[in-house]
C-alpha cells in the first residue's frame, strides 16, 4: 500500500497529496531529481518528504534528512536518522533539496548554514504554473487543486459525455476554465488542452466523439484529468458521466463523479451472474508505476485475497475481468477490491446479451469501528441514519438491493427496510436480520407499484453500526432486460438536531436542511428523468417547497416549476412532460436543472430514458 495521506473524515482532503499526484507536477518533479549533484540531503521542516519520494520513487539517493522541530531529531525519515537543520554545514552536501511549497522563507533562514557550491532545490519548481493557479499567493491552497479523474472512452461503438455546471459561480467564482489531459489506456498523452467556462451557472459538456474529432485521435480507452482553475467554494470537480451507444443503440448507462482521493480499499462489487461479465477498470492514478501483487480482489468476508500478477504503467488503464481472479464466483456473492491507495475511485462494467451498464464501487473506510451511541441514539433524531433509493414502477422495473460492507471493521450488518409509496405512507417493513460480512443476500422491493424505500439500522438482534451503510441498488426493466444500477451510504435527514456531523450540509456547518442538487438533461430519444425522494429520520415540514430552475448553457433560467413532495415521500418527474420539448431546446445541449429546496433535504436519482426500453439511473450530485 502507497504509504501516503489522501483523505480524513475529519480533516478533509489532503492538498499535499494532490499537489504531489498533479501530472504536471509529476512532470516538473523529474526534472527537479535530474539537476540534483550528489550526495542529495533533504531538509523535511513539512514532513512532505516522505510523501514525495512514495509518490515519486525513482530520484536521487538520498544521503541525509534534517528536520527544524526538535520534536523530531532521531525520528525515522526516508531510511535515516533526522538530524537538526543546524547540522547542514557539516553535511558536505552537494544537493539541498528542500521538500516544501513556499520555501522562500525557509531558504532566507538557512543561506548561510549551506556548505560552499551547494546547489538548492524546492517543491516550488513543482508549483503549478501561474496560469493553472487559483491563489496565486499559497501554493497549497486546496482551491488551486479542484481536481478528479473521469472515465473516459470513444471505441468500439460506445462514448462518453461528461456534464456539470459552473457550480463555483455560486459561491463567488468569476472567471472559471478547465485544465483537461486525456490519458490513453497504456497511460500515454493523447491531448491537453484547455476550455473556458461561461460565467454564472452555465453548463459543462465534455463529448468524447467531439475531442476525438478535434484533435484527431483513433479509438480510445482511458481516463480525464480535469483541473479547474479560478473556483471558489468546492475543491473538487463533481461530474456526471454518460455511456452511450454510437452504433449498435443497445447501452446506455451513467455513473456520477470519482471520489478525488484514492483509498486503500473499496467494496461494492458485484460478482457476475452465469451470463455476465463483470469487468473492473484498474486506472492508475499517479505517474509511477503500480506494481505487480498491490492490486488483489477478494470475496467480501472471506479476507483470501487474490493478488493480480503484472504491474500497471504511469497514469494507465486496465481492464481486469473480474472472473481472472476469482473463477466461479457468481452474484449474489460481492468483491472487495484492494487497491492500495493507486486508484481514484474505480468503475466497473457489467456486459450482458449484447449491453452495458456501468457504475462504481464506493471507499471502504479503515478508520471506523462499531459505535454503540449509534443504537442509543436520543428520540429526536428518530429513526437515525437512513439510506432511501427510488423503487421504480413495478409494472417495468425490479428494484434489487444488496446491502454492502463499506468498513474493514465491520463484521455485521443489523438492517430492516422501510418502504413507502409516493404519499409518505409506509407500506412494508421487513427486518432483514443481522447480515454477516460474507453474506449473499439479494431483495427484491416488491410491496410498492412505485414509491421508495429506505434502509435503516434494526438492533433486534444485537450487532454493530459505524453509521456508513451502504447498499447497492439494481434495476432490471422486465421486458428490454435492460438494467442499472447505483450504491450510495446513509446520512441522518431533515431533523434540526445533530449526531456525529449529521445531517450534512454542503454549505456551512450541520445541520443540511436545504437542497441543491444537479440534474444534467437528455437528448431527443433519450429525455432526462429524476427520481427526488424526501427522507426524513423524524417528523419535518409535511411536504416540501421544491423548485426546479431549467438553466440554459450560459446559467440563464428559461423555465421554472415547483413541486410538493410530502415527508417519507417520492416523486417521479420527467423533464420533458414537467417542461415541454420547446422549453428543453431552449435550455440546449450545455442546459440543466438545478433542484433547489430550502425547507428540507431531499435525495435523488437522475437517469436517460430512451423510447427503445434502454435507461440509466445513478445518484444525483449537490453543491
Amino acid at each position: 500500500m502507497l504509504q501516503i495521506q489522501t483523505f480524513d473524515n475529519r480533516r478533509g482532503g489532503n492538498v499535499i497529496y494532490k499537489a504531489l499526484a498533479h501530472p504536471l507536477a509529476a512532470e516538473a518533479i523529474g526534472r527537479l531529481y535530474e539537476r540534483l549533484p550528489g550526495p542529495v540531503w533533504v531538509l523535511d521542516v513539512d514532513d512532505i518528504a516522505s510523501a514525495l519520494f512514495v509518490m515519486h520513487p525513482t530520484g536521487p539517493e538520498i544521503a541525509g534528512v534534517l528536520v527544524q522541530d526538535a520534536a523530531d531529531f532521531g525520528a525515522e525519515r526516508l531510511g535515516h536518522i533526522a538530524r537538526p537543520l543546524t547540522d547542514l554545514p557539516q553535511t558536505g552536501a552537494a544537493s539541498l533539496l528542500v521538500a516544501s511549497f513556499d520555501a522562500a522563507a525557509i531558504l532566507g533562514r538557512i543561506r548561510h548554514l549551506l556548505p560552499p557550491g551547494c546547489v538548492v532545490a524546492s517543491l516550488d519548481e513543482a508549483r503549478l504554473p501561474e496560469g493553472l493557479q487559483t491563489n496565486h499567493r499559497r501554493a497549497l491552497d486546496p482551491l488551486n487543486y479542484a481536481t478528479n479523474f473521469a472515465f473516459f472512452r470513444d471505441a468500439e461503438g460506445l462514448s462518453t459525455r461528461l456534464v456539470t455546471a459552473n457550480y463555483w459561480s455560486a459561491y463567488g467564482a468569476q472567471d472559471v476554465k478547465l485544465w483537461l489531459r486525456l490519458f490513453d489506456e497504456a497511460g500515454a498523452v493523447l491531448a491537453t488542452w484547455e476550455e473556458n467556462v461561461v460565467a454564472g451557472q452555465g453548463g459543462i459538456r465534455i463529448d468524447s466523439a467531439e475531442v476525438r474529432a478535434r484533435f484527431g485521435l483513433p479509438e480510445f480507452t482511458g481516463q480525464l484529468f480535469i483541473h479547474a482553475v479560478g473556483v471558489a467554494g468546492h475543491d473538487v470537480v463533481k461530474y456526471a458521466v454518460d455511456i452511450f451507444s454510437s452504433g449498435n443503440g443497445a447501452s446506455l448507462s451513467c455513473t456520477h463523479d470519482a471520489n478525488a482521493w484514492p483509498s486503500d480499499r473499496y467494496a461494492g462489487l458485484p460478482a457476475p451472474r452465469a451470463d455476465e461479465r463483470v469487468t473492473l477498470w484498474l486506472q492508475n492514478s499517479h505517474a509511477t508505476a503500480i506494481p505487480a501483487g498491490a492490486i488483489a480482489l477478494d470475496r467480501m468476508g472471506a479476507e483470501a485475497p487474490v493478488a493480480l500478477a503484472e504491474s500497471i504503467g504511469p497514469f494507465a488503464t486496465r481492464a481486469l475481468d473480474v472472473a481472472e481472479l476469482l473463477p466461479g464466483l457468481h452474484w449474489p456473492a460481492q468483491i472487495e477490491l484492494r487497491a492500495g491507495r493507486h486508484l481514484v475511485r474505480p468503475r466497473y462494467e457489467i456486459v450482458r446479451e449484447g449491453r452495458t451498464r456501468i457504475a462504481h464501487v464506493n471507499v471502504e473506510r479503515a478508520d471506523l469501528s462499531p459505535d454503540p451511541a449509534i443504537a442509543a441514539m436520543p428520540a429526536p433524531l428518530g429513526r437515525g441514519y437512513l439510506l432511501p433509493f427510488p423503487v421504480l414502477p413495478r409494472s417495468r422495473f425490479r428494484t434489487i438491493i444488496q446491502p454492502t460492507p463499506m468498513a474493514v471493521g465491520q463484521a455485521d450488518l443489523p438492517v430492516r427496510l422501510d418502504v413507502f409509496d409516493l404519499h409518505g405512507v409506509k407500506q412494508a417493513e421487513h427486518f432483514l436480520g443481522r447480515l454477516p460480512r460474507d453474506h449473499d443476500l439479494a431483495l427484491e422491493v416488491a410491496d410498492v407499484e412505485i414509491g421508495h424505500a429506505e434502509l435503516v439500522y434494526d438492533f433486534r438482534d444485537g450487532g454493530g453500526a459505524d453509521g456508513w451503510l451502504h447498499t447497492l441498488v439494481r434495476y432490471e426493466d422486465v421486458a428490454s432486460g435492460h438494467a442499472a444500477e447505483s450504491s450510495f451510504g446513509a446520512h441522518i435527514y431533515n431533523t434540526p438536531v445533530t449526531f456525529r456531523g449529521e445531517p450534512q450540509s454542503y454549505r456551512g456547518a450541520p445541520p443540511g436542511l436545504s437542497t441543491r442538487l444537479f440534474l444534467r438533461l437528455g437528448e431527443v430519444g433519450t429525455p432526462a428523468f429524476t427520481h427526488l425522494i424526501y427522507p426524513a429520520s423524524a417528523a419535518w415540514h409535511p411536504r416540501s417547497e421544491t423548485r426546479l430552475m431549467l438553466h440554459d448553457g450560459n446559467g440563464e433560467v428559461v423555465a421554472e416549476k415547483t413541486v410538493a413532495i410530502a415527508c417519507s415521500g417520492s416523486a417521479l418527474i420527467h423533464t420533458e412532460e414537467m417542461f415541454g420539448a420547446a422549453a428543453l431546446r431552449q435550455a440546449g445541449p450545455r442546459g440543466w436543472l438545478l433542484v433547489r429546496d430550502t425547507t428540507c433535504r431531499l435525495f435523488g436519482y437522475h437517469g436517460l430514458m430512451a423510447q427503445d426500453g434502454r435507461f440509466s439511473l445513478d445518484h444525483m450530485f449537490g453543491f
